[in-house]
């Protein structure tokens, strides 16, 4: 049975291991996780290219055996009376049942429909898939998401996204989960119906965590609709294993809580099982000559730590930023890729440039410079806890010598960024970022060496909160500011939850934010939408 995430209760598949008997009041429902077999979480697709597709599901077999055999079929109608390919699969325990296998020789630019036959007979649930166009394509259709924390709200714009006919590929550029332990949200932040496994306080450490984390999202009706829907292309951020994660460690990691190499092992183990995904770190798929779409990796393979502004702070003064500024933050060292993935895509930018009119790059970080308004202290609300009111005092001390907001963020690696974007100028390509992480919507015309190099559109959060709850002043004076402080800076809106929409022509790319009422609430009513568009050969938003 496929199960699903309802407003009154948790109910999801597999057999996790003993070790969810021991969650604090979890006995129950780690009872029903141990006693649910079949197809437990529907299915999805991924790794696109114009002759293959990677197909996913999860089964749990009713008996003790240790493996089981599923059959895939391909078929160009929705009702399976054209089966075009059919696969075989093993799976087992020691990957927590879930499946992955890649089907070829399929038509390019086509669409598709998959399902998976049990040992006993039994379907899962079908999905559709778009084999990528080869040669010209006037236009391809794609839909970008970051940042769906599900304790904090229903996913809408997963929903809504689900149902449009007009897409031919999802891009999930991160945070596709949270680790945190439920007892990290407040009551206001959180909604009591959205209950994720493990129940303990603490964040997810363990390999059976993290399974479980994803059994919990991937449980989720929407989440489910949405991978049936279309192929989806995913990266990971930080919160696929813990804050601000890099190579070595992370914020949110501490000693108590074991090796890092341990636990970032278990999270890249985890979402390389539950994810429609390849186990390559990262690729480009290639959309015929319209555009190249590149999954990177800028987390936990090549990233180095982040600055440490710190000391800088404490110091008191703009002499001691200022030193920070000319000295560590400028480390030519510092990587957020690493220099084997550097150099993987300043070649394939000179190779896929010259045979493909964009390069969409699916970054995790936002690359745009962003530095603090020097007024947005006074835009607080008055009850602002004490904590969120030194950070953007702080922020905003080095937003006064161009130190930027984040350190976690491309802007926090300047020589890295330089790096990345001289390449994709010697290479003449016609760049568009594709970012999240932030949470509230932004567009950038990114330049280097004061020339034009690209553009960003970075997506506003499924869920996770915005700064719109510690303002206390309209949403349109805050936008403005940041607009009007940071030159790359194009648009902003710093309110609202949702996806955007891209829409790739062979002239023009155009990136459309659409904007829900609530998350609060099951409800996929639109309140606005922005668009904007870069034209080639421009690498600039235009006006």
């Amino acid at each position: 049975m496929t199960l699903l995430l309802d407003r009154r209760r948790l109910v999801l598949g597999g057999s996790l291991g003993l070790m969810a008997l021991g969650l604090p009041g979890g006995a129950a429902m780690a009872q029903q996780v141990l006693a649910a077999t079949g197809f437990t979480h529907g299915v999805a697709s991924g790794e696109p290219a114009s002759d293959s597709m990677l197909l996913w599901t999860r089964y749990v077999p009713s008996g003790q055996g240790s493996e089981v055999t599923l059959d895939v079929e391909v078929s160009t109608d929705r009702s399976f009376n054209r089966i075009q390919h059919r696969e075989r699969v093993r799976t087992g325990g020691y990957r927590d049942w879930t499946v992955k296998v890649t089907v070829d020789g399929l038509a390019a630019g086509s669409t598709y429909w998959y399902r998976f036959v049990g040992p006993d007979g039994s379907y899962s649930s079908a999905g559709r898939m778009c084999t990528l166009p080869e040669g010209k394509a006037e236009h391809f259709r794609m839909g970008v998401f970051s940042c769906s924390n599900l304790p904090m709200g229903w996913f809408n714009a997963y929903a809504h996204a689900s149902k449009r006919e007009d897409v031919d590929l999802w891009l999930h550029v991160g945070d596709y989960i949270y680790e945190y332990g439920i007892a990290s949200y407040s009551d206001a932040d959180r909604i009591a119906e959205r209950v994720v496994l493990p129940a303990h306080d603490h964040e997810m450490v363990a390999l059976a965590d993290y399974r479980l984390r994803f059994a919990c999202y991937r449980a989720d009706p929407d989440v489910q609709a949405l991978h049936a829907s279309a192929p989806m292309v995913c990266l990971w951020d930080d919160h696929e294993s813990t804050n601000d994660s890099w190579e070595g460690g992370a914020q949110n990691h501490q000693a108590n809580e074991g090796d890092w190499a341990t636990r970032r092992a278990a999270a890249v183990q985890a979402y390389l099982e539950w994810m429609p995904i390849s186990e390559e770190p990262w690729k480009a798929y290639h959309i015929g000559e319209l555009a190249t779409l590149y999954r990177t990796e800028s987390r936990l393979i090549g990233r180095t730590r982040q600055a440490d502004i710190g000391a800088a702070y404490r110091g008191g003064t703009a002499t001691a930023l200022s030193n920070f500024r000319d000295g560590e933050w400028m480390d030519p060292t510092a990587s957020m890729l690493g220099s084997t993935q550097e150099a993987w895509i300043e070649r394939e930018f000179r190779r896929n440039a010259r045979s493909s009119a964009w390069q969409l790059v699916g970054m995790a970080c936002i690359m745009g410079r962003t530095v603090m308004p020097q007024e947005a202290v006074s835009w607080l609300r008055s009850d602002v806890s004490n904590g969120a009111r030194n950070s953007y005092m702080n922020a905003a001390r080095a937003g006064a010598v161009g130190l930027p907001m984040w350190m976690d963020r491309w802007d926090g690696y300047p020589q890295a960024r330089s790096r990345f974007l001289k390449a994709a100028q010697e290479a003449d390509a016609n760049l568009v970022v594709l970012s999240g992480d932030s949470h509230n919507a932004w567009a950038y015309s990114l330049s280097e060496d004061g020339r034009p190099a690209g553009v960003e559109f970075a997506g506003q959060a499924v869920t996770s909160n915005g700064m719109e709850r510690q303002m206390g002043v309209d949403h349109a004076r805050v936008a403005r500011g940041f607009v009007e402080t940071n030159p790359e800076m194009a648009w902003a809106q710093t309110h609202g939850r949702g996806y955007m929409m891209l829409d790739v022509k062979p002239h023009r790319v155009e990136s459309e934010w659409i904007f829900f009422n609530t998350t609060k609430q099951r409800d996929e009513t639109v309140a606005s939408t922005h668009r904007i568009q870069v034209d080639k050969g421009h690498r600039r938003i235009q006006a």
